[in-house]
């Protein structure tokens, strides 16, 4: 058995997840919801394994590396790190409505890794930028970040689907949105994954501004990706102040959690493909 077998399997499995946890939420089902955090959690331990597995298989090929070096592997990490964030917050929370977002996002991070005919998944050297111990702590820092705003998005979306349903409280126990949490506590949620989220890419940033500096002699050069992130993160930044500052609740930070999404969806993705600079590896 080898680690692309395994994350074959893991994409499948997350897409039974997502169903699981769609079909729990919108159906009232408590044992569907915990079919869906049951299979949550053996499909990451399984992708872990696999993510090991890959690791130690670059070693076998001479290369010796994390797996972080290339958009396949990236998108593999980025479903790995959306589920941990889930997990712990919906071992938190105790709300397993909530895990249907995140599931379907993994699951289309990995479908899109496995099945997009534009993306190399062999395991491949890493280029001489990359050579720097500086490579995990950067890539981990930046896709913790990334996925807590996933979640994010995902409470913000039921957040604004509850309020438009005219449901505001969880006691309301016959709409199709009553399996959610209230729209307080969902507001307090996406405001904790933005400030998680926050902090990790702040980190992200100042690990690769170093990282930077020992590769190219420069702390920040203006790339495309470079310049994105700084967007993203002064997206955040805005509104963690308003709400810090001017007490911005609820639909506003909801619609600003989305913006601020498709900022970390454009720096990932649309840098790649639009804009040629260090960081871009679509080809890769």
């Amino acid at each position: 058995m080898n680690s692309s077998l395994l994350l074959s399997i893991t994409t499948f499995a997350y897409l039974f997840c997502a169903l699981a946890y769609f079909s729990g939420a919108i159906f009232r089902n408590r044992t569907a919801l915990l079919m869906g955090t049951i299979v949550g959690w053996i499909t990451f331990s399984v992708q872990t394994v696999a993510l090991l597995l890959r690791w130690w298989e670059s070693y076998q090929l001479g290369y010796g590396h994390a797996p972080l070096s290339n958009l396949y592997e990236s998108l593999v990490f980025a479903a790995w790190a959306i589920m941990v964030v889930y997990l712990i917050l919906e071992q938190r929370s105790k709300q397993r409505s909530l895990g249907l977002f995140p599931a379907l996002f993994a699951f289309l991070a990995m479908a899109y890794a496995s099945f997009s005919t534009s993306i190399d998944s062999r395991i491949q050297p890493l280029v001489p930028a990359l050579k720097s111990n500086w490579l995990i702590a950067h890539v981990i820092a930046c896709f913790i970040g990334y996925a807590a705003f996933a979640v994010a998005c995902g409470v913000s979306v039921i957040y604004l689907c509850k309020r438009a349903g005219g449901t505001s409280s969880s006691t309301d126990s016959k709409g199709v949105l009553s399996r959610f949490p209230d729209l307080r506590q969902l507001d307090e949620l996406n405001y904790q994954m933005i400030m998680f989220g926050f902090l990790w890419l702040s980190i992200g940033i100042i690990t690769g501004a170093v990282w930077a500096n020992s590769a190219w002699g420069t702390y920040w050069s203006w790339d495309p990706k470079e310049t994105w992130s700084l967007i993203t993160w002064i997206v955040y930044a805005a509104m963690l102040h308003a709400r810090t500052m001017h007490g911005w609740r609820g639909k506003r930070v909801a619609w600003l959690s989305l913006a601020g999404f498709a900022c970390v969806l454009f720096t990932y993705f649309g840098v790649n493909y639009l804009a040629r600079g260090l960081h871009s590896y679509a080809n890769m």
